[in-house]
């Protein structure tokens, strides 16, 4: 299954609890809560370019399935991890005790990051 495509955020669950244990400011909390954020995923064989685009932040990382690449998390802080294929449509990553999978079905993106017992969803359709 190919993730390339742009995709719009539709909903999301624990936004503002989730953001807040990352450590990011109120403000930004406040100011990010009711954005739809665009995601744009080139992804070409095992190669992976993700751009999130959230009002004037963007978030850019590229990564390589089983390798090692260096990620910037939601905080701007750049971290080591691996990003791994499960069946054809999860992409599953470990990000310095956070755990991303990001799943597709059809034209919907599913983003799912845990951390502790907290839980942060996004959902997303193709656009």
């Amino acid at each position: 299954m190919n993730f390339t495509g742009k995709y719009e955020l539709q909903s999301q669950e624990n936004f503002e609890p989730f953001m807040k244990a990352l450590g990011l400011p109120d403000d930004q909390i406040q100011k990010g809560k009711d954005i739809k954020s665009i995601s744009e995923i080139v992804q070409d064989g095992k190669k992976f370019k993700v751009t999130v685009t959230t009002g004037s932040k963007v978030l850019h990382n590229e990564f390589t399935i089983g390798e090692e690449c260096e990620m910037e998390m939601l905080t701007g802080e750049k971290v080591k991890a691996v990003v791994q294929l499960e069946g054809n449509n999860r992409l599953v990553a470990n990000l310095k005790g956070l755990k991303s999978v990001t799943e597709l079905n059809g034209d919907t993106i599913t983003n799912t990051l845990t951390m502790g017992d907290l839980t942060y969803k996004r959902i997303s359709k193709r656009i």
